[in-house]
């Protein structure tokens, strides 16, 4: 029986949507500004052995939907092989239906792989199992070509400080590539003060690698500078704050060498201490990007590792993260009115992870326009839990109403699968899909040079101009 799921025309209900997406969305490259993909892997152009290697390793979203469907951790994260590993997730993925898996398990058979003759299921996967492997043995099947594959023109990876940058250093040596590799300067392990011993490992790390004796809050800054020099160098174009609020309480620089003394002597630390100090360190990295034309991202709102029991066992990011709800709309405010009010405010990408703040990150963007930079504050991608076909036709929708749609940068993967590129299709359709029914219903003109400019901006040129890769 053939599968017609995952066809051409798969999420276009309507004419127009089908014109737009194949005519003009479709064909154009993806600028991928913000993932979790390993540059050591791209660098090495590397060939995974089994499909459980490149799709299931690392993907806590698939990990969540087994744990619920009571599978054991032996053949989630544990030792039983690669083999029982995607057996256990196949018979999974019937249960998944009305889950954005579901559609992205399809999306990533057909592409890469080709399948479409038949769904994923535990019937199926014997055979899928062997012929994906056949397949990701071959060239056309390396890394560097799925990136190929997929138009991509930009991966921007995710890259602490303290990461020398080897592989970004040696692939921008080579003469000729198909793509850009960039770094994006991500801070979070300079705010987690909590874990005095690792962040006290960290600073000898920076210290090191910036030449920089850190001893106070002001050398840490400018260890920080030295590094986001480098980071600039390479191509870095964007720093990157996974923080659960936007901190912005008042400092003093006294009580931030206060603060640091405790941290690198091993005393107690308030909780003053410890929002004083996030809040100023926030603030310097807002700083930085400024001084260098850098894009400010903050992805707001999670709380992480909240089984402390699997948190043990397994380390973070293994899928025990979620939204939260702490109170969002003032401290922001006050953290971007004062790097605004010293017209220090860099290009920033606000992103939520609740739901509820939609409309609270679309109005508050709005906030700090001032005409320097087309959407130079933006409401980010749906990200995490939103990035489905209901969260992003919300975002797309509150966007719309209290923004300006056409200055928006589009999606990106914030994934550790090249698999995942199918996340652009997928926007890009539903994009399209909801730009046609207005058409349809009367609520847009049929102006085609009007509607092809509008595609053309949100799926490559905006993002395109706003970070500035490659210049």
């Amino acid at each position: 029986m053939t599968n017609r799921f995952i066809h051409d025309d798969f999420l276009l209900q309507n004419i127009t949507a089908k014109k737009l997406y194949h005519d003009v969305a479709a064909p154009l490259p993806i600028i991928d500004y913000h993932n979790h993909l390993s540059p050591n892997q791209i660098l090495t152009d590397k060939n995974f052995k089994n499909i459980t290697q490149i799709w299931l390793a690392g993907d806590h979203y698939k990990w969540r939907a087994m744990r619920t469907c009571g599978v054991d951790e032996k053949f989630i994260t544990n030792d039983a092989t690669d083999k029982e590993k995607f057996l256990a997730w196949a018979a999974v993925v019937p249960k998944t239906v009305k889950n954005p898996l579901y559609h992205w398990t399809h999306m990533e058979l057909k592409n890469p792989f080709g399948i479409t003759d038949r769904l994923l299921n535990g019937e199926t996967a014997e055979k899928i199992w062997d012929e994906c492997n056949e397949m990701l043995q071959s060239p056309e099947f390396s890394v560097r070509s799925l990136l190929k594959r997929n138009n991509v023109q930009v991966v921007a990876t995710t890259d602490d400080p303290v990461n020398p940058l080897t592989e970004h250093s040696n692939f921008r040596k080579e003469e000729q590539t198909d793509f850009l590799m960039v770094p994006t300067f991500r801070l979070d392990m300079g705010m987690n003060i909590e874990d005095r011993g690792n962040f006290r490992k960290w600073t000898r790390f920076l210290s090191v690698l910036s030449g920089k004796d850190i001893t106070t809050f002001k050398d840490l800054i400018e260890a920080l500078k030295i590094r986001h020099d480098y980071f600039h160098q390479l191509g870095c174009r964007a720093s990157d704050h996974g923080i659960e609020e936007p901190y912005s309480e008042p400092f003093t620089d006294e009580q931030l060498e206060e603060t640091f003394s405790k941290i690198m002597t091993g005393k107690d630390l308030t909780t003053g201490d410890i929002r004083s100090y996030k809040s100023a360190f926030l603030y310097y990295c807002g700083l930085m990007d400024h001084e260098k034309g850098w894009v400010f991202q903050l992805h707001i709102g999670a709380i992480r590792n909240n089984s402390s029991r699997m948190m043990k066992k397994l380390g973070p990011d293994s899928g025990f993260d979620s939204m939260g709800d702490a109170e969002i709309a003032r401290p922001l405010a006050r953290l971007l009115n004062r790097l605004d009010s010293e017209n220090n405010l860099p290009k920033t990408i606000l992103y939520n992870i609740n739901p509820r703040d939609n409309e609270l990150m679309a109005t508050m963007a709005g906030n700090f326009q001032d005409g320097s930079v087309p959407g130079k504050i933006q409401h980010g991608p749906p990200w995490w839990f939103l990035d489905q076909k209901d969260g992003i036709e919300k975002q797309i929708e509150s966007l719309s109403n209290m923004g300006i749609l056409s200055e928006f940068i589009g999606m990106t993967t914030d994934s550790r699968s090249f698999l995942s590129f199918s996340r652009h299709d997928y926007f890009r359709r539903i994009l399209c899909n909801i730009i046609g029914q207005d058409v349809e219903t009367g609520l847009i003109p049929d102006d085609e040079n009007l509607l092809h400019t509008l595609i053309r901006k949100i799926c490559y040129q905006n993002v395109k101009n706003y970070f500035n890769y490659g210049e």
